[in-house]
Order: C-alpha cells, then structure tokens, then sequence
C-alpha cells in the first residue's frame, strides 16, 4: 500500500505540480503514480505535526520564491534578493543556510561576495553556502577565502538542531 505524500507549497507552485505531473492527480492511477496530498501555504507561519515553519520570501530574479525557518534553522536556496521586513524573520538564527552559485553576477543567485556579505547582516552563528556551481572553484581553495563562520555545504552534510 502506497502512502500519500503531503506537499506544502503556495498556490502559484501548486498549478505548476498539477501542469507537470497531471497523472498524479487523476482519479485512477498507475501502479507508481506518486500518492501527493497539496497543501496551501502562504508567506505567514504554519505549523506540521507540531513543527512551527515561519516561510520567508525572498526573489529568484523577479519571481518570489519561499525560504523557510524552523527554530534557530533558516533555509534559503534560489534567492538573490531578500527584503528588510524578510530579514528580521531570519535574525536570530543560530545556522543559516544560504545560496552561492558562482563568483560572476546571476540573474537570479548570489554570488559568493553577495552571499557572505547577507550572511554577515545576518548575523547567524553559522553559515553554510549551497547551491553552489562548478564555476565557483573547488571546495577547498573556496573555505581558505571563507570568513570562520561561514563554510561550503557538501553532499551527504548532516547538521544537529
């Protein structure tokens, strides 16, 4: 038996789950057809099983995109703009997780100076620098340029809240 998989997202990326994968969503599946259960979210607090999750928004180029913060944990990813209301939502955080793609100006991500300079306003105790590209250099060479508190997430990187 398979199980549903619940899915938070706001409307806008909703209609796009429903566009991409529209046999998930039909009355009679496949065997293999993703169970997804949606849920609507906004950019104001809500809570799953107990978890309190305050969503931040921030800007992938002009489209808004959500970040999330749950305890002293911020999780920002696709983002090269983030607003002063939307950085009061994240001070405070003990680690934060925040986008560098490249060196080079991106349309739509920061690039490494633009992340360590937000992750410095910021303020969190740590910060670990994802959605990194092959452009930015390799994972050594790149933590010898890094302020203390802000280092290049890794794959399999586990963190203890």
């Amino acid at each position: 038996q398979q199980k549903e998989m619940d899915v938070y997202a706001t409307a806008r990326v909703q209609q796009a789950i429903h566009r991409e994968i529209p046999y998930a969503f039909t009355d009679e599946k496949y065997p293999g057809v993703p169970e997804i259960r949606l849920h609507e979210v906004r950019n104001e607090p809500f809570n799953i099983q107990g978890v309190d999750i305050i969503p931040v928004e921030v800007l992938h180029h002009k489209l808004p995109v959500l970040g999330f913060r749950v305890g002293d944990f911020t999780y920002i990813t696709d983002a090269n703009f983030i607003s002063e209301k939307e950085k009061e939502k994240i001070k405070g955080s003990r680690v934060l997780v925040l986008n560098a793609l490249r060196r080079e100006t991106h349309i739509s991500h920061f690039t490494l100076l633009e992340a360590i300079a937000m992750a410095e306003e910021l303020c969190a105790e740590i910060t670990y620098l994802t959605h990194i590209s092959h452009q930015l250099g390799k994972h050594g060479d790149v933590m010898k340029e890094l302020p203390g508190n802000i280092e290049l997430a890794y794959d399999g990187l586990t963190l203890e809240l």
